[in-house]
């Protein structure tokens, strides 16, 4: 019998899911970089008013690592791109129907999907680099270095101004409904 998991969350704590195929994905909540603080209204300009923001990191893992420019590995970027989109709207929209300001990063243009974008691109990277102190790897593009994948992961962001628990609770409520489990 299943029984109702109770979700407490602190900020920083990590979601470990794994996917239909085994690929992990992780989600993480922080407090916003410096980044997001100096470039805010400029980044999501509509969002002048919201006293705190909270940056949901997803990382999902590739089959792949992520460095050359291939017809194989453009696909797989493109692959997890649209996981992270359909993921990213579902808890985006459930967010905002409980009336909590929410949006989502497209990883390919650096702007918002939802909220009119602003004059300045998110940078995925960047973000993930100072919240989680990945490194980054410069080539074509900058690609990150996670500590179990390697250059295996491609990063995606959502910007909210829920709390934190309730965050975990939409992200792990949703994340079966797109082939992502809790491991454990």
């Amino acid at each position: 019998m299943n029984h109702p998991t109770v979700y407490t969350s602190l900020a920083g704590c990590l979601i470990h899911l794994v996917g239909r195929t085994g690929q992990a994905v992780q989600i993480s909540i922080h407090p916003p970089s410096e980044y997001i603080c100096a470039n805010r209204q400029r980044i999501l300009p509509d969002w002048k008013k919201q006293p705190s923001l909270w940056v949901v990191i997803v990382l999902q893992q590739s089959r792949f690592e992520l460095v050359e420019m291939t017809p194989e590995i453009e696909a797989e970027k493109e692959r997890l791109r649209e996981k992270f989109m359909r993921f990213g709207c579902d808890a985006a929209f459930n967010l905002r129907d409980r009336g909590y300001i929410t949006d989502l990063i497209d990883p390919r243009t650096g702007y918002p999907l939802l909220s009119r974008p602003g004059t300045v691109p998110h940078d995925d990277t960047a973000v993930v680099k100072a919240l989680l102190q990945y490194p980054v790897i410069r080539n074509n593009c900058r690609v990150l270095v996670h500590p179990d994948w390697g250059m295996a992961v491609y990063p995606s962001i959502l910007i909210s101004v829920a709390p934190p628990i309730i965050i975990e609770l939409v992200t792990t409520s949703i994340a079966p409904l797109h082939g992502w489990n809790q491991l454990g």
